[in-house]
């Protein structure tokens, strides 16, 4: 198993990260006014060995913020750097070799996939644009080595994506990411699309291809259910900025957002007794329009606990002073009394084997 302390180097490193897209044109091509402020000033770092879990509703910039750390997107500001160089400043064969060592594995494993290529052909694709093999020998070997990575056998390699099942299509979305040797992957909502017990399935895979091959992950996902299987950390994304980020353990136990705190009373509990005695977090009213975002902590429209300075002003993202041995920081001006107007978050059970 995979040992990651503080101390462990970043391998990526965003820096108050802005991605900002202009508004659709309207009527007779007129371009309406402002931007979608999709990411807007976001900063964390990702460590070598580990897993951040990326976690937020649809619409809060997760999915932007993994595009644009493999170059999909063009960031607007900030910096994005790798391994201690800034991928904003590349260019050429230098960008081209930065970027194979940080893959991306989609949400959709079928839309992902070129339906007039055999699964062979498209594990050999990336092996061949790389100059990873040479010859036609060592690159069936190559992509018979990927397969059987992912636990499929050499004879699916004659197979077109319609033939294979949601599951089998995810596996090969996956063989394709680790065709570059990458070091980094990006995680895309992978198990989304899946049914549960194939999920199960898709994590324990990623798992052991970690431990096996030194993988880094980003894994982005809606809930906070499954994130805590995977994840070293865990990140709280809402209306493009991060709202709380730290160990799993620390997030899930002495979670210090209100935000945090709702999406963890939404996520089941697989034991109907427990389900039945929680408590539970209703947020009310829609997430703000993004393209005027509201003045001070972009949560308070929909805070249970919102005060007078939560309205006037945004908090920073600080540390948690409750222990000194925590990486936990929170961005919510009643953080620390949070128990106390809240009550004590319930202590969701500790995650089954999957």
């Amino acid at each position: 198993s995979r040992v990651v302390t503080p101390a462990t180097p970043a391998m990526l490193e965003l820096r108050d990260l802005h991605v900002h897209f202009p508004r659709p044109r309207g009527f007779l091509g007129r371009r309406a006014g402002g931007v979608v402020k999709a990411v807007d000033g976001v900063s964390f770092a990702i460590r070598r060995g580990e897993t951040l879990g990326l976690v937020g509703e649809s619409g809060c910039g997760k999915t932007t913020i993994g595009r644009a750390i493999v170059g999909l997107t063009v960031p607007t500001s900030g910096t994005i750097r790798f391994q201690e160089s800034d991928l904003a400043a590349m260019t050429g064969e230098q960008l081209r070799n930065a970027r194979r060592h940080i893959q991306f594995v989609f949400q959709d494993p079928y839309a992902s996939l070129n339906p007039r290529m055999t699964i062979a052909s498209t594990l050999a694709e990336p092996v061949q644009l790389h100059g990873l093999r040479r010859g036609r020998v060592a690159i069936t070997a190559r992509v018979n080595e990927l397969l059987d990575l992912v636990r499929m056998s050499g004879r699916f390699g004659e197979r077109y994506p319609h033939e294979l099942s949601g599951g089998q299509r995810q596996r090969i979305g996956i063989a394709r990411a680790l065709a570059c040797e990458p070091d980094l992957i990006v995680c895309d909502e992978p198990i989304s699309a899946l049914d549960v017990s194939i999920q199960a399935q898709v994590i324990n895979l990623l798992q052991d291809l970690q431990a096996q091959l030194g993988l880094t992950y980003l894994f982005i996902a809606h809930g906070l259910g499954v994130i805590r299987h995977i994840s070293t950390r865990v990140a709280v994304m809402y209306l493009g900025r991060i709202v709380e980020i730290g160990d799993t353990q620390d997030v899930y136990l002495r979670s210090r957002h209100p935000y945090t705190r709702a999406l963890l009373s939404a996520s089941p509990v697989p034991n109907p007794r427990i389900e039945r005695r929680r408590k539970r977090i209703i947020l009310t009213g829609d997430v703000p329009n993004p393209i005027s975002p509201p003045q001070g902590c972009r949560f308070h429209t929909r805070c249970p606990v919102v005060i007078e300075p939560c309205r006037s002003s945004s908090p920073p993202l600080a540390a948690s002073r409750d222990d000194a041995r925590t990486m936990q920081e929170f961005a919510c001006w009643r953080g620390t009394e949070l128990d106390s107007v809240m009550g004590r978050p319930d202590a969701p059970p500790r995650p089954q084997p999957v």
